[in-house]
């Protein structure tokens, strides 16, 4: 029997957890002295995770440490992804919570330790960033132990140790004033702190919790060995969630060791490990002896609550630009992705070539899109829809707990916003000339937020929101006021058409760019929609004239992100998603057929 120490790592969005696990990977001796310089975000190793400095999908490696095996597995620290951390923290015995010295717990740090604390994971408090200015490493372990407090958090997981360092310097240590060499203090915590798995008497149990996939073995099943033991050509029992039963083989074992997989004949109860050879099985159902199969408790996700319409690209620039355009190869993807993706719902509509997709929040479902995007599909999304319930008779919509930490001086500005969009002071809070605001405010409130107070503060605010429960509806919330400025016919767009109206509006493209008729150009200044003709370009002459053949200066076209164009558009509009572009445009494209329409 080996000794091994399963943790998972806990942490709110920016607050180090992918760069301490880098120092664990090197501590672990898993890479050559020459390669070591080069380790950076090791694990957030797909390109959005890069792009966007945030952890999407759960992964585990290991580690050996003084003769101890540690599987360490790296959650996301955002709510919308909080499926991901409600299926991997089954595999673990405790967590690391890591904490900003500065900021303290944040909104999703609390989201992701509840769970742990239900599962009764024991946890080993890490406060980071002690090097920073205005760092305050004892009131935030006091803020931690409340915050645990809070949580209903047992006597055993309240009296947790602390490590106090720099993950980015590299050194642990249990007295932020004396600095160590290395995170070896953090290591000996883990072995000393973390309990080792129980073994448990019985027939053999495994819950599957992720989904591995190669071309070469098709889908791998992950999770951790409950009870017994697992080994290559066993028979085993596959307890489906509907209750029936599979008989099925094991052919090959890996376990985690280090960054990559490792053959192996047979794991024990504690250990992780993937098993190849399995077929139609779904995360959640459970791996059981086949002479006395007895099923684990289905792992039970929070529900989701956003949707959206997805439908396929009926635009006039359909498939100029993707390999996958039809409603059978979005069908087929979405069908994928529920495989994997656990707090995902795909329901069908009327009509066979449109979806409605639930989700936790936009960031969740634009991180999908996104995915679709750069694998080659072409898409069009509405707009982001809350999830009404009816409760007790009431009609009932999903609140959230929105935390801003923002300069003193824009206060009452950002106030007055959220207090706009049914936001509900909580706390107000002032610290080294900033205030910490707590708000209880409408999931439909938080939709387009995120710009207007980040220009109401000049890029300095600190926004962070996590799904509380559902309440009574709290009324009409008034949206985008401003029409959108629509394109007439298509063609090619001219400086010279832009430039006479830009007093009209705000635009979206730039000059030579291509548009069609109904698309989505700019923002008009006024309320109601504008068609105009971007693609009028000047009549030549042979005479000149002083005056009129000036040189056309316009101002730079708004640029947007993806979920910034998902909040932005109206009930009637689209997001159009290629793998090369994004534009917005109305439903109904026809300017007669919408006034029409709209009559």
């Amino acid at each position: 029997m080996q000794d091994i120490r399963n943790i998972a790592i806990i942490a709110h969005v920016d607050h180090g957890k992918t760069t301490l696990v880098d120092k664990m990977l090197l501590a672990g001796k898993l890479f050559r002295d020459d390669k070591a310089a080069e380790v950076d975000t090791y694990l957030d190793n797909n390109d959005l995770e890069r792009e966007r400095g945030i952890t999407i999908l759960s992964k585990n490696v290991s580690i050996r440490y003084k003769g101890c095996k540690i599987n360490i597995i790296d959650t996301p620290g955002h709510a919308d992804f909080g499926g991901e951390v409600e299926r991997v923290l089954n595999m673990a015995d405790g967590c690391l919570l890591l904490v900003d010295a500065f900021e303290g717990p944040m909104p999703q740090t609390r989201f992701v330790l509840q769970k742990a604390i239900e599962m009764g994971l024991k946890p080993i408090v890490v406060i980071n960033k002690v090097d920073k200015l205005n760092c305050r490493p004892s009131e935030v372990q006091d803020m931690v132990f409340d915050l645990m407090y809070s949580l209903d958090a047992s006597e055993d997981q309240l009296d947790f140790p602390t490590i106090y360092g720099s993950a980015k310097q590299g050194w642990m240590s249990t007295d932020y004033n004396h600095p160590t060499e290395d995170i070896t203090p953090l290591l000996d915590a883990i072995v000393q702190y973390i309990p080792a798995p129980e073994q448990l008497d019985g027939a053999t149990q495994m819950l599957i919790t992720s989904l591995d996939f190669t071309s070469y073995v098709g889908r791998i099943a992950v999770g951790r060995v409950h009870r017994g033991t697992l080994r290559e050509g066993q028979d085993i029992m596959l307890c489906k969630r509907d209750g029936t039963m599979q008989k099925q083989r094991i052919k090959e074992l890996n376990t985690f060791e280090g960054l990559g997989h490792a053959k192996t004949d047979q794991v024990d109860a504690g250990d992780i490990c993937a098993i190849i050879g399995l077929e139609e099985f779904e995360i959640g159902e459970t791996i059981a002896d086949a002479n006395n199969p007895e099923a684990l408790q289905a792992i039970a996700v929070d529900e989701p609550t956003m949707s959206m319409l997805f439908t396929i690209n009926n635009s006039p620039f359909y498939g100029k630009e993707g390999k996958f355009v039809t409603s059978r190869h979005i069908h087929d993807r979405l069908m994928r992705e529920l495989d994997k993706n656990l707090a995902l719902r795909v329901e069908t509509t009327d009509n066979a070539d449109s979806w409605i997709v639930y989700g936790r929040g936009v960031l969740h479902l634009s991180v999908l899109i996104e995915t679709m995007r750069r694998e080659g599909y072409e898409l069009q999304v509405g707009q982001p829809q809350v999830i009404i319930k009816e409760i007790d008779g009431q009609k009932c919509e999903p609140i959230e707990l929105l935390t801003i930490n923002l300069p003193e001086e824009c206060s009452s500005r950002i106030i007055d916003i959220v207090t706009r969009r049914k936001g509900e002071m909580v706390m107000m809070d002032n610290k080294n000339e900033r205030v910490f605001l707590e708000f209880h405010i409408p999931s439909r409130g938080i939709i387009g937020l995120n710009n207007a107070v980040l220009t109401a503060s000049a890029g300095e605010a600190v926004i962070a929101h996590r799904f509380l429960d559902f309440q009574p509806w709290k009324g009409e919330i008034e949206r985008r006021n401003n029409g959108s400025i629509i394109a007439l016919e298509s063609g090619t767009a001219y400086a010279y058409a832009l430039n006479n109206l830009q007093s009209r509006g705000r635009f979206f493209i730039s000059p030579q760019e291509e548009v069609y008729a109904g698309q989505v150009v700019g923002e008009h200044t006024k309320e109601g929609d504008l068609c105009v003709n971007v693609c009028k370009s000047k009549k030549l002459t042979n005479m000149r004239a002083s005056g009129s053949d000036d040189k056309v200066s316009l101002a730079p076209p708004v640029v947007f992100s993806l979920e910034d164009a998902l909040e932005y558009i109206k009930y009637d509009e689209y997001v159009e998603i290629t793998p090369k572009n994004m534009r917005m445009r109305k439903i109904i494209l026809d300017e007669i057929e919408r006034k029409r329409q709209g009559r």
